[in-house]
């Protein structure tokens, strides 16, 4: 197996891991930050936690503190603080997880005319975007999680809120497309590299 695989593959271990870990807190969180390290040095620097983690797995999610409360109410913009963010050396990798709404195709033009007459006004468009969002009738609750390494592989999944509130304890359904959150993935890129310091 090569090693892009291998890493490929630890990747979507730790994301799925991400992923139950949120679920079952359930709907309606501000987005979080997870440090992913190696399992390994992290028994080593916590023994204690060794019947609380899977050793079989090499690398550990480790939930952060919240973010910041200007980005969860949404006065300053995610990227921004991702560009402030950077990990230690121990930690080689990182998961995001931000819920947000899922628009079907056709809701384009909607949008587009909520925003045409605020376009000269950035953050009059991207406020009257999310209010179109919200209120769109075609609208799905979601959550998106993006993650990266040190090695430069990354990975970006969606879990769609099931309409049925009856099948939020069923398996979980991540799914991935094309170019999802390409932005994103790059800003936690950014969060990995060495700084020099």
């Amino acid at each position: 197996m090569s090693d892009d695989l291998h890493a490929e593959i630890v990747l979507a271990r730790s994301v799925h891991e991400v992923a139950e870990f949120v679920d079952a807190e359930g709907w309606g969180a501000a987005p979080q930050m997870f440090a992913l390290v190696r399992t390994a040095d992290l028994v080593v620097a916590e023994p204690t936690l060794i019947d609380q983690i899977d050793t079989a797995n090499e690398l550990t999610p480790v939930a952060q503190d919240p973010l910041p409360d200007e980005v969860t109410v949404g006065t300053m913009p995610l990227d921004e603080f991702l560009a402030t963010t950077s990990w230690p050396p121990a930690v080689a990798g990182c998961v995001l997880v931000q819920e947000i709404v899922v628009l079907p195709p056709d809701a384009e033009e909607d949008l587009d005319d909520a925003l045409t007459p605020l376009l000269a006004d950035a953050d009059a468009a991207d406020a009257a975007g999310r209010a179109a969002a919200h209120a769109h009738p075609g609208r799905r609750d979601a959550r998106l999680f993006a993650a990266a390494l040190r090695t430069g592989n990354s990975l970006c999944l969606l879990q769609l809120r099931p309409e049925d509130e009856s099948d939020e304890d069923g398996d979980l359904d991540l799914r991935t497309y094309p170019d999802l959150a390409p932005n994103l993935v790059e800003a936690l890129r950014h969060t990995l590299e060495d700084s020099g310091d």
